[in-house]
C-alpha cells in the first residue's frame, strides 16, 4: 500500500456490527445504508482485510459496515484475528455491539416465530445463554454498546442515526450520549456511567407537577432549584474533563453517561437536558436519549 493510501485511512470510516441475535442488527444496518454506508451482511470475518482494502481503492466507498454475529458459526470465532489483521494494516476498526435483556430477546423471537442461530432442538433461552457466552469478550471490548431491550424500531433507528449520521472533518472527536432512565425498569445495558438523582425531592409527589415532564419548564425549575442540584451539575462537569481529554487521546468516539431517577420521567429528563448543554464543546458533541419518557 502506498503511502498516500495510508494517509487516506484517516477519511474511511469501517465499523464492524455484531452482537445479540435478535437485538437489532438488522435494523442498525439498514439505517447506516439509508446514511450511505456500504454494509456487507454475514461477512466471513477472515476477509475483513481484504474488504478493507477493496474500499481503500475505491473512493466512493468512505463508510464501510459488515454486519457479523454467530449466523456464521465456524466463521465467527475468526473475527478477533479479522480485527487484529486490519489494525496492522493500519486500520482502525470501531465495533459496535447490539444487546438486549433476555426476556426481550425472547419476546421479540416468539414474536417473529423464527428460530435462534444456535437454538436446534433445544429451548430457546438455553440458546441465548450460549450466544452471550461465545460473545462475551467481544462485547467487553466494543467501541460502542447499545442496549435495545426498551427501544422500538423507531427509536432505535434514531439513535444509529444520531450516532453515525455526520462523520465529516467537522464531526466531533467524541459524542456522549446523555441518558435519562427510570431504576423501576433496571439500568441501562450500554451505561459507561450512571448516576443515582435520587436525592433530590420528587415532583411526583406535587399534584401539579405529576402529570408533566422534565422537559415541561416548571419541572425542571423544580428539579434545577432544589438544593444539591447545581453542585451535582458543576461536579459531574468537572468530573467528565479529564475523561473526555484521556478519551479523546485513546481514540475513543462514543460515551454513554446514564443519570437516573425513580421513573425517569421528571428528576432524570431535567438534569439530562441541563447535562447534554453543559457537556457540548470543542470536540465533543452530545446526544440526549430518554429512555423511559412516556412509559406509564
Amino acid at each position: 500500500m502506498t503511502e498516500v493510501a495510508r494517509q487516506e485511512h484517516v477519511h474511511k470510516d469501517v465499523v464492524i456490527l455484531t452482537g445479540m441475535s435478535g437485538a437489532g442488527r438488522s435494523t442498525a444496518a439498514n439505517v447506516l445504508e439509508d446514511l450511505g454506508w456500504y454494509v456487507v451482511d454475514n461477512l466471513p470475518p477472515q476477509m475483513l482485510p481484504q474488504l478493507a482494502e477493496l474500499a481503500l481503492e475505491s473512493k466512493a466507498l468512505d463508510k464501510l459496515a459488515a454486519v457479523m454475529d454467530v449466523r456464521g458459526l465456524t466463521f465467527f470465532p475468526a473475527l478477533r484475528e479479522g480485527l487484529e489483521a486490519m489494525r496492522q494494516r493500519g486500520w482502525a476498526p470501531r465495533v459496535v455491539y447490539m444487546d438486549s435483556t433476555d426476556e426481550a430477546l425472547v419476546r421479540r423471537f416468539e414474536s417473529v416465530r423464527r428460530p435462534h442461530p444456535l437454538q436446534g432442538q433445544g429451548r430457546l433461552l438455553d440458546a441465548i445463554v450460549a450466544e452471550r457466552t461465545r460473545l462475551g469478550d467481544l462485547r467487553s471490548e466494543a467501541d460502542v454498546l447499545i442496549d435495545t431491550s426498551g427501544l422500538n424500531v423507531h427509536q432505535l433507528s434514531a439513535k444509529v442515526s444520531q450516532l453515525f449520521a455526520d462523520h465529516g472533518e467537522r464531526a466531533p472527536r467524541l459524542r456522549i450520549a446523555v441518558m435519562s432512565f427510570g431504576f423501576k425498569y433496571g439500568i441501562p445495558l450500554d451505561a459507561d456511567l450512571v448516576f443515582d438523582l435520587r436525592f433530590l425531592p420528587n415532583p411526583f409527589w406535587n399534584p401539579a407537577l405529576r402529570p408533566l415532564t422534565g422537559q415541561d419548564p416548571a419541572v425542571s425549575d423544580f428539579v434545577l432549584r432544589q438544593e444539591g442540584a447545581a453542585d451535582f451539575l458543576s461536579r459531574v462537569q468537572s468530573l467528565m474533563e479529564p475523561m473526555v481529554d484521556g478519551y479523546q487521546r485513546e481514540g475513543r468516539r462514543y460515551v454513554t453517561l446514564a443519570v437516573g431517577c425513580t421513573g425517569g420521567k421528571h428528576r432524570s429528563v431535567a438534569i439530562a437536558r441541563e447535562l447534554a448543554t453543559r457537556l457540548q464543546g470543542d470536540g465533543v458533541g452530545t446526544i440526549l436519549v430518554h429512555r423511559d419518557l412516556g412509559r406509564e
